[in-house]
């Protein structure tokens, strides 16, 4: 990239020896993080179809995807859906090409039923799904003049004669003049947070655990007060005993997690703040999600990417779910900024925290700007000078656009 373009900046100190951190994660069943993971399926199925059938990935942005709660009712030993769950898929994708009609309404909505169903098998799929399909075919602006004008290419950005009509196959540019970001190693207290999940669920996932786990972790120097929300599936957990038997075992797995990895942090745990086991009120669920009570979800308002809230580090409002993953700004960028700011941590062995910008039209790979931001390492010594972390940022930006495999099967962390 333009090396003018470039900004660096040599951090003073690493955001795990700052004073203060909030860190927050919504888990896979959060209606959020669903509605993310429902954007990118969506994509992934759309991208597979068309490479498959015409050869290239076509145009389409599934970003505005949502999902609406239903009813439920639930008590120990079981519980029954009383109003379905609405499942809004919204957005524009190519609806042919060459002439040749795309079957989209049809495989979008055949794959979120199957979404849902791998997710929450207590559901019937044709009784507790309602589907809302409002998928237009898109123009695009800047398509001015008759649609069948054979220099007006634009104007036929949803609907290809041929693979000429797809320009980014002769210049990959930024679509939009957008953001992306990341940042590589997480500091222990936003690891501690995404290993949440994994220390609950693992391997052997019981039974009675719901996956709507979310967790707020705040630290101040080394004391780190973390609060776990843990639904329990109704049907596997008969009575109020076994209730708190399970979240008893959830606390004592997390402290032993705590102890173990985190040794030089001082790790005090909440778990279900709601709960009154005298009335009862407790996170008891029939899906193990709040999708069943009415709580909403939309792209973008979740985790963002990488899997983290973190209230410190650079942010941007893209919700990138769903969208192209050839040459949308926001979303490809934040892979970019990833591969960045891994390298830089792989090869000099110090943190950096990266913020591509993209310029509308602009060459993919020739970002607007970077602020590339590299922290001390652990040992104290100062931050690389920055001829040692342009040919990083290089080589990375080169790389992008090969992307498009990795980011299409979940190897980039996108919520």
């Amino acid at each position: 990239m333009d090396r003018s373009n470039l900004t660096y900046v040599p951090a003073a100190a690493r955001r795990a020896d700052e004073p203060f951190e909030i860190v927050e994660r919504k888990g896979h069943g959060h209606p959020d993080t669903l509605a993310d993971a429902l954007g990118e399926h969506l994509s992934s199925v759309y991208c597979a179809y068309t490479r498959e059938h015409f050869g290239a990935v076509l145009h389409h942005q599934f970003d505005k995807t949502g999902i609406l709660g239903g009813r439920v009712q639930v008590a120990f030993g079981g519980g029954q859906m009383l109003a379905p769950v609405r499942i809004l898929l919204s957005g524009r994708a190519s609806g042919s090409f060459a002439d040749e009609p795309i079957p989209v309404r049809e495989m979008l909505t055949d794959a979120t039923r199957a979404f849902f169903t791998r997710r929450f098998p207590m559901l019937d799929a044709a009784r507790d799904l309602r589907l809302l399909y409002e998928v237009s075919r898109g123009d695009s602006p800047g398509g001015i003049g008759a649609k069948d004008t054979a220099r007006n290419v634009r104007s036929r950005w949803f609907a290809p004669q041929s693979l000429d009509d797809l320009p980014e196959r002769k210049k990959l540019a930024c679509n939009d003049t957008s953001s992306g970001c990341a940042f590589s190693p997480p500091t222990p207290t936003e690891q501690l947070v995404l290993d949440i999940e994994e220390v609950l669920a693992g391997q052997q996932r019981p039974a009675w655990l719901g996956s709507d786990i979310k967790v707020m972790a705040h630290r101040h120097g080394s004391r780190v007060n973390l609060t776990c929300a843990v639904p329990q599936i109704a049907a596997h957990v008969p009575d109020l005993d076994a209730y708190i038997t399970n979240r008893e075992a959830v606390g004592a797995a997390l402290e032993q997690h705590a102890a173990e990895h985190y040794p030089g942090l001082q790790v005090r745990i909440w778990l279900n703040t709601r709960d009154d086991d005298q009335r009862p009120e407790l996170y008891l669920t029939h899906t193990g999600s709040s999708i069943e009570t009415g709580d909403e979800g939309l792209v973008g308002r979740g985790n963002r990417y990488g899997g983290l809230i973190a209230a410190g580090r650079p942010f941007t409002m893209e919700g990138i779910s769903g969208k192209n993953p050839v040459y949308h700004t926001g979303k490809v960028y934040c892979v970019g900024a990833d591969l960045i700011a891994r390298s830089i941590h792989d090869q000099l062995g110090h943190g950096a925290e990266v913020l591509l910008v993209g310029q509308s039209g602009r060459e993919l790979t020739d970002p607007w700007a970077a602020v590339v931001r590299v922290e001390p390492g652990t040992d104290g010594s100062p931050a690389p000078d920055v001829e040692s972390v342009a040919p990083l940022v290089d080589k990375a930006l080169g790389i992008l656009p090969g992307t498009i495999d990795d980011i299409l099967t979940g190897t980039y962390r996108m919520h």
